[in-house]
Order: C-alpha cells, then sequence, then structure tokens
C-alpha cells in the first residue's frame, strides 16, 4: 500500500512537470479569456477632466449620457451642432467622436451676440481641436450635401417659429431648413431632436411665444421633409410641466416636459 502511495504521488509530480515550459496552465487560459470591459466612449467624454463644474452640474438635468447614447453618436463620426449655443453638447459631441470624428458648430449671430461670454470660455485656444465653427444666418445655410453622420437640435427647434427681427432673428423657412440638412446628411444619418413640450394641439406660435412646440407638430413637419421617424424617448419626460409656462421662467427654466425625437435620413 506504501509503495503504492508512492508511485500514484510521483505520477501526479511528473505529470505536472510534464507541461511545456511558457505553457499557461488552465487557470491561466481561462483569465485571459476574460474581456477587458470595453470604455464606453460617452461616458468617457461625460467624466472629462476638461468640463467645467457647471457643465457637470448641467448634466444632472439633461442627462448627456442617455440622450447621446439614443441618438447613436460613436467615435469617428462627423455630426453638425445645429443652434449649438454656448456649445455644451458640441463639447460632448468633441470628446465622443474623438480623433478621427469631426463637429460642425453651427451658430448664428443672435446666438453669438446672446451667449458671448459662454462661447468665449468653451472654445479657448487649442481646447476642442476637432471642433469647426462656423456662422450661418437663418434662411443662409450652406451646408456641403452627404456629409454628417447626424445632425443634432437641441432646444432649438421650435425657433423655426420665432421671429424677432429687432434681434436679427428673421422667420426661418421651417421646409428650405429641413432641405438642407436633409441634403448635407449621409443616407442613414441620424436626426436628434430635443425641445420644449408644448400643450398637444397647440399652435406653431408658440415656439414664440412660450418657446415650446407640440411634439406632434415637430414630427409632422419633420417627415414631411423627407426623414423617417425612427424612435422616441422619455428620459427627460417631466409630467408635472402643465406646458402653459414660459421656459425661461423660474418655475420652469432647466424643469420642462422635454421630448426626444430620433429620425433617419433614408
Amino acid at each position: 500500500m506504501r509503495l503504492f502511495t508512492v508511485l500514484f504521488m510521483t505520477a501526479v509530480f511528473m505529470a505536472g512537470c510534464s507541461q511545456e515550459p511558457g505553457t499557461p496552465s488552465a487557470d491561466t487560459a481561462v483569465a485571459k479569456n476574460v474581456a477587458t470591459p470595453a470604455i464606453n466612449p460617452i461616458q468617457a467624454a461625460i467624466a472629462n477632466p476638461a468640463r467645467s463644474d457647471a457643465d457637470r452640474e448641467t448634466d444632472l438635468r439633461r442627462k448627456p449620457d442617455q440622450v447621446l447614447a439614443f441618438f447613436q453618436i460613436k467615435p469617428g463620426m462627423t455630426v453638425l451642432d445645429m443652434f449649438s449655443g454656448g456649445g455644451y453638447y458640441t463639447e460632448l459631441l468633441s470628446y465622443v467622436v474623438g480623433d478621427d470624428g469631426k463637429v460642425h458648430a453651427h451658430n448664428n449671430s443672435p446666438y453669438l451676440s446672446w451667449l458671448a461670454d459662454p462661447i468665449k470660455e468653451r472654445y479657448q485656444p487649442g481646447k476642442l481641436p476637432n471642433v469647426i465653427r462656423f456662422t450661418a444666418e437663418n434662411n443662409r445655410l450652406d451646408l456641403p450635401a452627404d456629409s454628417f453622420d447626424a445632425v443634432l437640435m437641441i432646444m432649438s427647434y421650435h425657433d423655426v417659429y420665432h421671429v424677432d427681427p429687432e434681434n436679427g432673428w428673421e422667420a426661418i423657412d421651417g421646409p428650405a431648413m429641413l432641405a438642407q440638412l436633409f441634403q448635407s446628411m449621409k443616407p442613414g444619418a441620424v436626426l436628434g431632436i430635443v425641445d420644449h413640450a408644448a400643450i398637444a394641439g397647440a399652435p406653431p406660435e408658440t415656439g414664440e411665444t412660450l418657446h415650446r412646440i407640440d411634439p406632434e407638430l415637430a414630427k409632422a413637419d419633420i417627415t414631411a421633409a423627407g426623414f423617417i421617424f425612427e424612435a422616441s424617448s422619455a428620459v427627460l419626460a417631466n409630467p408635472e410641466d402643465d406646458h402653459t409656462l414660459h421656459t425661461f421662467s423660474d418655475e420652469m427654466r432647466g424643469k420642462t416636459d422635454r421630448f426626444v425625437f430620433r429620425f433617419r435620413r433614408p
């Protein structure tokens, strides 16, 4: 019995020693097959240390992680941020699309005047090298054809119905603007819309009086231009909003019920 035990232990030892030098053990092989979690480019953009504290506070109400994921923004894309304003989303888009992508940040003269200080702060020299800023007045867009993988209009579609000639905001030809956007987008590109919701059935004039728009009116406009409505998200919905107060009122600023629509150019 003692001889058998000795022979058995010797066999086990020799079996272990018979492994080729440098050959991984079974445990090591299993460990190497465990995939390293991929870095989410949207989460990485939001966590970028170059972002301001004010933008991080804004994240709480604008939920850019969910919005940009819904709009399917990815590294390497060329994106148009239409009426980009102070550039909150422009900066995030810049980080998401990365060195292989481009962001075209559009503004008109009124926006450049209203948001002069935030714009100056946003675009410090060398900060966002993959952002191309350009100014085009209402009804004077001249966008290159088949260029964009995505176009975003964040809380600005209602301005299609805004008129303020005294401050340089001439009435927009909505169908012509949408036709310009359509031709500038690649087939299959996404048009992402976020806006303040007006009460169902509200007239277009609420774009002027309340800075809101009936979601169904926006959808009708955009599908009439040839875009396909693909999906909506309730990520920014607020059922407590009665939809009758101005978006800039103290009660509603940053708290409006906002619809999020994804369209696609066929």
